[in-house]
């Protein structure tokens, strides 16, 4: 990379550029984003002071985050940061990265939960994204988050505390393993690993970085949505709901499966791209 430019407007242009042509499907974005990450300021003072220039450290910082943007690296683990449901994030590497998809499901779960009062789960719940969004809006319902990460659970109970959000309970173990026997919930919501091992889109974008083992499941990406839709009976309240994100072709396999488990009005919501991405069934015993 060659010699940056020091002026705030010189180097959004510069930085742009070179982000374009390295396959960034937001370059302005991206390189806005990183230099008020670098300035501490918002996106505004980059439009109202386009003349200013950036001190020697500053320069040094905004380098070495162009480097790794360049590289490939996701901007929400550059920074360390990502919005989800207006909540201000942390994440990591050992994480997924929340996406709006996701929101899809939250919406579903908030409805749910209005015909329906009682504990929510959370199954494989990374940053805590999908179990502190219900909490922030469900301030009267406990809602529990569980994942096999040491290093998740950390992340998510540091985001409930930064975020003041004490409705929420994290807890580490293999999907219902952290789960006392005998407790029922009106609500399970999963966002599991979906995509097949052989999957082209695993070599492409953020997924590079992100950990495969919250990506990746067995048949065809169906196998972990199988054990938790089979245990899930188990744990479910009468008439309490099952919530499942998948990948967009995989809604008819989900409904299928509900079938066969014996779940009941079972329905698929697609999301803001117009993809099925939401799968729930009611389990009436």
């Amino acid at each position: 990379m060659t010699s940056l430019p020091n002026r705030i407007d010189e180097l959004v242009r510069y930085s742009t550029a070179v982000l374009s042509e390295s396959g960034s499907p937001s370059p302005a974005i991206d390189a806005a984003v990183l230099l008020c990450h670098v300035l501490d300021k918002p996106r505004s003072y980059l439009l109202t002071w386009p003349e200013r220039t950036l001190t020697d450290t500053q320069m040094n910082s905004f380098a070495g985050l162009l480097t790794r943007r360049l590289s490939g690296e996701p901007i929400a683990y550059i920074l360390g940061e990502r919005e989800f449901w207006s909540l201000p994030l942390k994440v990591s590497s050992a994480t997924l990265i929340p996406r709006p998809d996701t929101e899809c499901l939250v919406m579903q779960a908030l409805e749910k939960a209005r015909q329906i009062s009682g504990p929510i789960l959370d199954l494989g719940t990374g940053t805590g994204a999908i179990a502190l969004a219900l909490a922030s809006e469900l301030p009267d319902i406990d809602v529990t988050g569980v994942d096999i990460q040491h290093e998740a659970c950390e992340l998510a109970r540091a985001n409930a505390a930064r975020l003041g959000i004490p409705n929420v309970t994290f807890c580490q173990g293999s999907w219902f393993d952290a789960i006392d026997e005998g407790m029922k919930f009106a609500l399970i919501v999963s966002n599991p690993p979906y995509i097949d091992a052989d999957d082209p889109h695993l070599l492409r974008g953020d997924v590079r970085f992100e950990p495969l083992s919250a990506l990746v499941a067995e048949e065809q990406g169906l196998a972990d949505i199988r054990t938790i839709a089979t245990a899930a009976r188990q744990y479910l309240q009468p008439k309490g709901w099952l919530l499942f994100e998948h990948g967009y072709e995989q809604a008819e396999s989900v409904r299928a499966l509900f079938q066969s488990l014996g779940y009941q009005d079972i329905y698929t919501e697609r999301d803001d791209t117009g993809n099925e991405r939401v799968t729930a069934g009611c389990f009436l015993l």
